[in-house]
């Protein structure tokens, strides 16, 4: 079994296109989207979910109103100004029944929330609470999917908005795409990777045997695809790199030429604008299933040079 991740240094260099031309080309594969940030291999292979998971990553504060004394010391010592006043939600009677407010502790239409975008799990007023009324309760951060497509299984995920650990999330999708290949005994695992050089590519690197970095003819694309081939070398994987678009800027396309050949990357292929490839996309399909046209051929071509000259040692 073989592992593939498509990368890029930048958005809108057309990674996920190339990703799912590739899944329309493999054999007994299987696929994973893992730019959990903004997924959207979906739109093209129209999964169909099988299982549907919650992903669970970090605490939140929360105030149980049955204990709380509003005492305010929470509110005194969160640093991020997360918990507030509510002056809005009426507080429970019987704690005003009982006289449990003591002095200057709040009326009874005050009482104290957390704003959970704001919290950022420190636990610290979990432990100064003096009647134990807050608790952190772990987050639903959002939902990963093992699917089928017309292609094999794939699975992917959702991160939550304003979520954070996107660079776990990716790993757990990973680390699923790989049993679900053991389990078929798949030789390939196409993984269509999050652009720039931040914890998801890590994560979407980490243990492939190859990364494909797609960029486009422009200053900021040969910038930032030098980053994330720097940041693939650091842990030792193998590069190959595409150059999509290239017809659009000729004198940038041939700089990035130039650096592939002065830092031994190997450059396995030029994509020309073609829109074909947008009225596939409009329809839901691959390239490769849309159109057997130069496109096509391209990459077809890309995707064998992959498989002979990277995976097998050659470069």
């Amino acid at each position: 079994m073989k592992q593939i991740v498509v990368i890029s240094g930048k958005g809108g260099t057309g990674k996920t296109v190339i990703t799912a031309s590739f899944a329309a080309l493999a054999n007994n594969t299987v696929m994973a989207d893992c730019d959990v940030d903004a997924a959207d291999l979906h739109l093209l292979l129209k999964p169909e979910i099988k299982e549907k998971h919650e992903f669970k990553s970090g605490k939140t504060a929360v105030i149980d109103q049955d204990k709380c004394i509003l005492c305010g010391k929470c509110k005194m010592i969160c640093r991020f100004d997360a918990i507030s006043v509510d002056k809005f939600k009426i507080f429970l009677e019987k704690k005003l029944q009982k006289k449990e407010l003591g002095e200057n502790m709040g009326t009874d239409k005050d009482r104290f929330v957390v704003d959970s975008v704001s919290c950022e799990g420190c636990a610290f007023c979990s432990f100064v609470c003096p009647c134990g009324a807050i608790e952190m309760k772990e987050n639903i951060a959002g939902q990963w999917f093992d699917s089928q497509t017309r292609f094999g299984p794939m699975i992917h995920a959702k991160l939550g908005i304003a979520q954070e650990n996107s660079g776990k999330l990716v790993s757990l999708v990973r680390k699923r795409a790989k049993e679900k290949a053991e389990e078929i005994n798949a030789d390939w695992v196409i993984i269509d990777g999050s652009p720039g050089i931040g914890c998801a590519v890590i994560a979407s690197l980490s243990g492939v045997d190859c990364a494909l970095v797609v960029t486009e003819p422009s200053l900021s694309g040969l910038h930032d695809a030098t980053r994330v081939i720097d940041v693939a070398r650091h842990f030792k994987v193998p590069v190959a790199l595409v150059i999509n678009k290239y017809d659009l800027n000729i004198d940038v396309a041939e700089k990035i030429v130039q650096y592939c050949q002065s830092n031994n990357v190997p450059l396995i292929g030029k994509i020309g604008f073609d829109k074909d490839i947008v009225k596939a996309m409009v329809q839901g399909e691959t390239i490769i299933e849309y159109s057997q046209g130069e496109i096509s051929t391209k990459i077809k071509s890309i995707w064998d040079r992959l498989q002979k000259e990277v995976l097998d040692g050659k470069s």
